[in-house]
């Protein structure tokens, strides 16, 4: 029978020891639920980077095959109100575990999208219920969650994936798929990926819908990026003072792979440390960017932006 799960659920690590990366985290968390009690916790850092994956690893090392009946998952983005917590939350949290635990698993994804009023009744829950519940805050960004939450839970910080476990992820995922990938292809997952095992994921099974032989090419078809060196070249050509040939080159580079505007700037961005200029005229480099993606996000037209952001690569060029 075919099989057709999505593979970020499918590959999803099962145990303590499939998860990638996180390795002093993934310790510290093991070693709490090998003594069967665990903390308020605060897990923050980018999308994709094994968050979420962790708690529910380790409802499952708690409660084993009864792990679903004392979680309870909630996405605070889509139900982000005081009466979340008041009512559902609370509900939970009052209650005993099933079997023979001393307590219950309450998951807060994006936690950071909680109103300030629903941060402070999720305070006074957590102090009231402390006999009978745990609580996971799951945040992108720490700084957006309360103090007096972040005092009563252990906060772990979260980074990108480097590129070993990005590298070990996919090699596990083409050989269970009877893929084949190459050191090229490898290289450029990872650099789309920015250090997301989700997009890993993804971008592989959709590469696998089109063929089972994996190549830098497809991927950046799939994905729609452009390729480091057709940023690099733009970047060249405007930075020796040809601003026409620099600025026809970037339009083909977005026609071609129907980028926006800001997909552009963060790939510059990425592709200025790799030029070969002194470092102070980076710095001025990514300082320009910077000015562009932002008159782009407060709604500025990207075309005329990113003519002027290679204008004045043009000049910095030309010092």
């Amino acid at each position: 029978m075919e099989d057709f799960s999505l593979w970020v659920e499918k590959y999803r690590p099962k145990t303590f020891d499939e998860i990638k990366g996180q390795e002093k985290i993934v310790e510290r968390v093991k070693a709490m639920v090998k003594k069967k009690n665990l903390n308020n916790l605060l897990l923050a850092g980018p999308a994709g980077c094994g968050k979420t994956t962790l708690i529910l690893v380790a409802a499952r090392e708690l409660y084993g095959d009864a792990w679903r009946n004392n979680i309870l998952e909630t996405n605070a983005s889509m139900e982000r109100g005081i009466n979340v917590i008041r009512q559902d939350i609370k509900n939970f949290a009052r209650t005993r575990a099933v079997g023979d635990f001393p307590f219950k698993i309450c998951i807060l994804d994006e936690a950071d999208a909680l109103t300030k009023e629903a941060q402070q009744a999720l305070r006074r829950t957590m102090e009231t219920y402390s006999q009978t519940c745990r609580f996971c805050l799951i945040a992108n960004f720490s700084s957006k969650i309360i103090e007096p939450i972040q005092s009563r839970c252990i906060v772990f910080r979260f980074k990108p994936l480097d590129k070993k476990a990005i590298t070990e992820l996919a090699k596990y995922i083409a050989k269970n798929e009877n893929l084949k990938i190459d050191n090229a292809a490898l290289d450029a997952l990872y650099r789309i990926s920015d250090g997301d095992a989700r997009k890993v994921g993804n971008v592989l099974q959709s590469c696998a819908a089109i063929s089972n032989k994996i190549t830098e090419d497809l991927i950046y078809e799939v994905v729609s990026a452009a390729k480091p060196e057709e940023i690099n070249e733009v970047l060249k050509l405007a930075l020796k003072g040809n601003f026409v040939l620099a600025r026809k080159k970037m339009l083909d580079t977005m026609l071609n792979h129907g980028l926006s505007g800001i997909d552009v700037i963060k790939q510059i961005q990425k592709e200025v440390w790799n030029l070969k200029i002194s470092d102070e005229k980076k710095v001025l480099l990514i300082e320009k960017c910077g000015e562009a993606e932002f008159r782009m996000v407060e709604g500025s037209d990207e075309f005329i932006q990113l003519e002027a952001l290679l204008a004045s690569f043009v000049k910095i060029g030309l010092t």
